[in-house]
Formats: C-alpha cells, sequence, structure tokens
C-alpha cells in the first residue's frame, strides 16, 4: 500500500528536517537592533507575548513556539521543552499516524456473514454481524444492510444472530477518570454504532416521567434492549451506571429532568447495541432473527453483504472538526495492528503511535497515552507539536483537512474578512486549552505554530464527578482562547517582513 508520508518527503528536505535555531526567542524584548528605526518601527506598537500572557491571568503553564512554515525558522518560542497536555491537538498526530499506515483511500468495512449455507432462503446456520472498526457506522447504514440481506433472498436464519466486535481490543471506555455519563467517553471494540452513544429522551407525564432509550439517526429511531433508564427520587448523583450484563443500567436524579429533554449517553456494550438495532431493521425487512450473542473468534462461512466506510481521509477531516474521541481512538488502534501490533490497551497502541511520530515526524519525546488526547498522563511539548507541522508542510497530507479557525473581535463575535487566515486543531480539557496548526499573515506569510495553556494543579483538585462542567472552567477556556488569538495576531503583525 501506497504511504502518503513517503522517506523520501520526509528526509528530503532542510525546511522538514530539524527546526532551524531561533533567530530571536522573545523578539520585542531582546530586538537585535538597539533602536527600532524605518520599516521595524511598526514593531514597537505590537503587544509583547509576556504582556498578553499576564493580561490573560490563567495561572498554570503557557508555551508556545511558531516558525516559518516554509524555512522552518523558528520566530519565537516560550517553555518549548516542557511536556505539557496536549488535549485533543493530539488527534493531528493520530491522523497523519493512521494516514500514513492505512492510506487515504482506506475504508473500513462492515459484513454480514452466514455459516452453514443458504437453502430456500434460509441460513441454515448463524447470521453475525461482523464490524471492521468502522467508526462512523449509524442506524441508517444498518438499516441499508438489512435491506441488502433482503436483496440476496434471504428470509430467515435457522440458527442464531451473532456479532463479532473483536476485530478491535475491547476496551469499556477511554479515560476512566471522566464521569460514567459523559457521551465522549464511550466504550472502544471494533463495533461502533452511532459513535457508540444512545439517545436518552424524558417527557413529564401524570405518573412521573415517560422515558426512552433509542438508537436514533437521520432517518430512524429504533428502540433498543440492551440500556435502560430509571428515574430516581434523589438529589445526587445525577447519574449512575451499572454493569447488567447484557444491558447497560442507568439512573437519572429525577429533581434534574424538568419538564422534558434529551442527551446522549456512552455505550459501554457496542456489540449488543449494533446488534440490537439490526435485529429490528432486519424486522421491518421480514426478517426475524433470533437471540442476540457475543462471539470472540469469527468462524468461517459466506460474507452476504459487504458496507464499506467513506475514504479515511473523509474520516479523519470530520474527526479533526468534530473532534470526535471514538474515531481518534479506533483509528490509531487500526493503524496499530496494521503495523504488526497487538495492543491490548489504548496506551499500548499510542506507545506505538510515539515510536511512529519520531522516526516519521522527527519529534524528540511524545509521551501519548492515547489516541484522541482525553486521557490525563499524555504529554508533548510544543516544539515537538511544532516539529510534526513543518515535517509535513507541503505534504497536502494534513494542512487541507485541519478546521478553519475564524479570528474574533473583541466583543467575540465572528470576523470571517480577518487578515490573519488560521487552521488547526483546538484542543479542550478542564482547566487545558490547546491549538496547533498554520496560520497566514496578512502579506501571505505562512507560520506553522502550537500554543498549550494548562493549569494542571487547579485539573488535579476536579473530583470525578465534577469534571463535566468544573467551576470556573469555562471562563478559564474563553482567556485561554483570547490569549490563544492575541499572540496569533501579534505574530502576524510583528513577523509580517
Amino acid at each position: 500500500m501506497d504511504r502518503l508520508l513517503s522517506r523520501r518527503f520526509f528526509m528530503g528536505s532542510a525546511a522538514a528536517s530539524v527546526l532551524a535555531p531561533a533567530a530571536f526567542a522573545a523578539p520585542p524584548d531582546t530586538s537585535l537592533r538597539p533602536v527600532l528605526r524605518g520599516a521595524d518601527h511598526f514593531r514597537s506598537a505590537v503587544p509583547k507575548a509576556a504582556d498578553l500572557i499576564a493580561q490573560a491571568r490563567l495561572n498554570g503553564r503557557v508555551a508556545f513556539a511558531v516558525a516559518d512554515a516554509k524555512t522552518g525558522n523558528m520566530l519565537e518560542e516560550m517553555s518549548p521543552s516542557a511536556g505539557m497536555p496536549p488535549a485533543s491537538v493530539t488527534k493531528a498526530i493520530t491522523a497523519l499516524y493512521a494516514l500514513d499506515t492505512l492510506g487515504a483511500d482506506h475504508r473500513f468495512q462492515t459484513q454480514l456473514l452466514a455459516t452453514g449455507g443458504i437453502l430456500d432462503g434460509e441460513v441454515q446456520g448463524d447470521l453475525i454481524l461482523v464490524g471492521g472498526g468502522d467508526p462512523t457506522l449509524d442506524t441508517d447504514t444498518l438499516a441499508l444492510m438489512a435491506a441488502k440481506l433482503k436483496e440476496t433472498g434471504v428470509r430467515a436464519v435457522k440458527g442464531t444472530f451473532q456479532v463479532y466486535e473483536a476485530s478491535l481490543p475491547v476496551l469499556d471506555g477511554i479515560d476512566p477518570n471522566q464521569p460514567d455519563y459523559v457521551s465522549y467517553n464511550p466504550a472502544v471494540t471494533g463495533v461502533a454504532l452511532n459513535f457508540n452513544r444512545v439517545h436518552f429522551e424524558w417527557k413529564r407525564a401524570s405518573d412521573g416521567y415517560a422515558v426512552t432509550m433509542d438508537g436514533r439517526s437521520a432517518k430512524y429511531r429504533p428502540a433498543v434492549a440492551m440500556a435502560a433508564m430509571q428515574v430516581s427520587d434523589r438529589a445526587t448523583p445525577l447519574y449512575t451506571y451499572s454493569d447488567g450484563g447484557v444491558r447497560d443500567n442507568w439512573t437519572v436524579a429525577k429533581p434534574a429532568l424538568g419538564r422534558s429533554g434529551a442527551r446522549w449517553l456512552p455505550v459501554r456494550k457496542p456489540g449488543l447495541y449494533a446488534g440490537d438495532v439490526f435485529v429490528t431493521m432486519a424486522g421491518a425487512q421480514g426478517i426475524r432473527l433470533r437471540g442476540l450473542a457475543m462471539i470472540e473468534t469469527l468462524p468461517e462461512g459466506a460474507v452476504l453483504v459487504t458496507q464499506q466506510s467513506a475514504p479515511l481521509r473523509d474520516i479523519m477531516r470530520d474527526m479533526l472538526k468534530y473532534s470526535t474521541n471514538l474515531t481518534a481512538e479506533m483509528a490509531g488502534l487500526a493503524a496499530t495492528m496494521a503495523r504488526g501490533g497487538k495492543p491490548d490497551t489504548l496506551k499500548a497502541s499510542a506507545a506505538e503511535m510515539n515510536r511512529w511520530a519520531k522516526g516519521a515526524l522527527g519529534m524528540r519525546n511524545p509521551g501519548l497515552v492515547d489516541h484522541s488526547g482525553l486521557g490525563d498522563d499524555s504529554r508533548v511539548s510544543v516544539r515537538d507539536m511544532l516539529s510534526a507541522l513543518i515535517k509535513v508542510n507541503g505534504s497536502g497530507v494534513l494542512k487541507p483537512i485541519l478546521k478553519t479557525i475564524t479570528m474574533r473581535d473583541a466583543k467575540r463575535n465572528l470576523v470571517p474578512n480577518h487578515p490573519i487566515k488560521v487552521v488547526a486543531k483546538t484542543g479542550t480539557l478542564n482547566f487545558v486549552s490547546t491549538l496547533a496548526g498554520y496560520m497566514t499573515g496578512p502579506n501571505g506569510r505562512e507560520m506553522a505554530f502550537a500554543i498549550f495553556c494548562a493549569d494542571e494543579p487547579r485539573r488535579a483538585t476536579i473530583a470525578r464527578a465534577q469534571r463535566a462542567s468544573p467551576d470556573g472552567g469555562r471562563a478559564w477556556n474563553v482567556n485561554a482562547k483570547q490569549l490563544q488569538q492575541g499572540l496569533i495576531e501579534r505574530w502576524g503583525t510583528y513577523h509580517a517582513a
């Protein structure tokens, strides 16, 4: 399979090698000229980086690095070698890892397999839903697969309906330190449906609350039996979760519900969830399936239906845009396994990605513990992040799939016609805000940058139950983003020449 990031590309140019030494680490503080004159005089009015940081009042640490994207010459840096939480900026590395390993045109496959042959429209053995690591599978797609199954002539199954999800490691979640109920921390397996989220909806009724749990998508809202919700007459905790064996059992505090509402909850049993929904979709096609069992070993059989995902490049673009943790973890695991690895944890898979990043991206000491950036223990320096961005600049791999970041005015309103253009990956955790990508100044100069802000001591004090929305977290994040824009505007002006 062709590699997008060839050895020739990584080794061939000076701009794609080790970053050039900084001409000045902090230009306004240590000028190369005793007095600014003429063309340089405008720089004296540009806010200093140190002043912008002081004004942000973030506490914690701030690290940044910015370089000319074409030459690799460092322009400014602060604490460039400090390992800091990268948050979802990690996904940019994961995208490069997956694209280089699997290829931009790679498509994940979900299949329906029959054992025992087919006689007069009846599968003589079992029907198996085989997960192939597609993170984008949804209920609409399962409905399409059920319709395709009917088109093959299958009308019944003599054996049982089974689901195989062990094409990837079967993991209970991404980060055990997250609250049970946050939808961005679902289980990870070779099967994913609706990003492994189940839709919980409630409405006050005369005798309490009417609740539903379904696997909704754009066209369908099939109820599921593998997830159950009970309204509890208590004040706290907001939600509780327990493993019911073949069911995810949830409870919710009644006072928190109000009149009506809805939210997504994480799925801890993705195979059962997908199987539950497929039974409904097959039934709508007149195909009645008996039983629902998980299997750990895939038997031989005839493939009746193969459903392909979109190309990996498109999946990675959406992952970077919407920052979907599940997509990052599944793509990263798939890449590690394609490279011959046999990871049993996300940390083991991330370790393989770290090794790859050292060789392919020139990163010196990446310390990622997962592929999404959700884990607390991941550490990356801004210099390493910048090295990766410089390495792939010009390859056409990362920059075109990064999200456009629109600059804002003093009132936080978007400014579409702002003279500085930015494409980047954002990252947000409680009291962690990161941004890394490329900016183009008013004069057309292109720069690569990474900005990491983190108040790790404050983050460490947050109880697990409060991690969804801790006190002060939102205000801190707003201040961090304002600082990031301030630095970008500074660089776009000061380094315009």
